[in-house]
């Protein structure tokens, strides 16, 4: 299983593949984290890789969150993976909702609580 890490902080991709790396044992597949640093970058690992998370900071410099998870749900075939933004702000909440991210935590966000709901969207898709 992918997790793609997309923010232009290094610091900020360590916290979130930190915050995700225990999904491995509950959903007992090996993780395995890809990054990018920007927007851009982001969609052309994830149309390449297709992972089945992508966890993007608002921040992600260039094409921003927002406008990568409108992309990749805009496609003739939609990205099928969960997308969960970090935003900056509770304001930035509607554009989180409109770019077609499955969920949204605002920073500081809580790792068990981020790492519960990925899980959770996982799951939910498995079913589908």
């Amino acid at each position: 299983m992918k997790a793609l890490l997309v923010s232009p902080n290094p610091e900020t991709r360590e916290l979130m593949g930190l915050a995700v790396a225990g999904i491995s044992r509950t959903l007992g597949r090996r993780l395995e984290f890809l990054e990018a640093a920007d927007g851009d970058r982001a969609l052309r690992v994830a149309r390449r890789e297709l992972p089945e998370v992508v966890i993007a900071d608002e921040i992600a410099s260039r094409a921003g969150a927002f406008a990568m998870a409108k992309d990749l749900r805009g496609q003739t075939e939609p990205f099928p993976g969960v997308i969960v933004i970090l935003l900056d702000r509770h304001q930035d909440d509607w554009l989180a909702r409109w770019s077609g991210a499955d969920a949204w935590f605002v920073k500081p966000f809580d790792p068990f609580e981020l790492a519960s709901r990925v899980v959770e969207l996982l799951r939910e898709k498995e079913r589908v």
